[in-house]
């Protein structure tokens, strides 16, 4: 049992080392030699817990989808008196990935959405991240449109898709984080009839 623990520990570790090289410089270089000295373990060891360059990027980004995903749940949790419409701003705005300290994340997240343009496995995987993610939002939706919102899920879609589009907006300096929030906060007036009340990103 100590030995698999270990070994889990180190997949960890070895994926830590991933989304830092990603953060430094995407993951278009990234070899298997940088991230066993990132990690500061042998070749051998990064080997023996990931057969490919690929796989391990597979386990790293599962990894970055659950902490997003898992954060986002914890924040919902940690707030369980606020509305529905508080809920579901402060949920996209988590996703949004817009707070400074979150700026590093953000480039990770998005340096694995351009490798996976070319690996259908790192494909398969963000799909069911944003599926995960989708149905977070949906029942936010549900329960915060006023009127009722006619489709939900689409609704949830175009949400995600505002988020991923506003992180990469202000990465690249097109868009400062309160310009995003700006539109965030348009967007989910719009959904209960431009009536005040959205959150920011508090």
């Amino acid at each position: 049992m100590p030995r698999q623990v270990d070994q889990e520990a180190r997949r960890q570790r070895i994926a830590d080392a991933v989304c830092l090289l990603a953060d430094e410089g995407g993951l278009e270089g990234v070899t298997l030699r940088d991230v066993a000295a990132r990690a500061d373990v042998s070749m051998g060891a990064v080997q023996r817990c990931f057969r490919t360059k690929e796989e391990m990027l597979v386990f790293a980004l599962g990894q970055v989808g659950a902490r997003v995903l898992g954060r986002a749940r914890a924040r919902l949790a940690g707030s369980p008196a606020q509305s529905a419409r508080s809920a579901l701003g402060h949920a996209v705005t988590e996703l949004s990935l817009l707070r400074r300290e979150q700026h590093g994340e953000a480039r990770v997240w998005l340096a694995f959405v351009a490798q996976a343009a070319v690996s259908p496995r790192l494909a398969g995987v963000l799909r069911e991240d944003y599926e995960a993610l989708q149905e977070l939002v949906t029942g936010l939706v549900t329960e915060a449109a006023e009127p009722p919102a006619a489709d939900p899920r689409r609704e949830a879609r175009a949400l995600l898709a505002l988020a991923d589009g506003l992180t990469a907006h202000v990465l690249v300096g097109h868009l400062t984080p309160q310009d995003a929030l700006g539109i965030l906060d348009d967007r989910l007036r719009a959904l209960w009839g431009g009536a005040d009340g959205a959150p920011g990103g508090g």
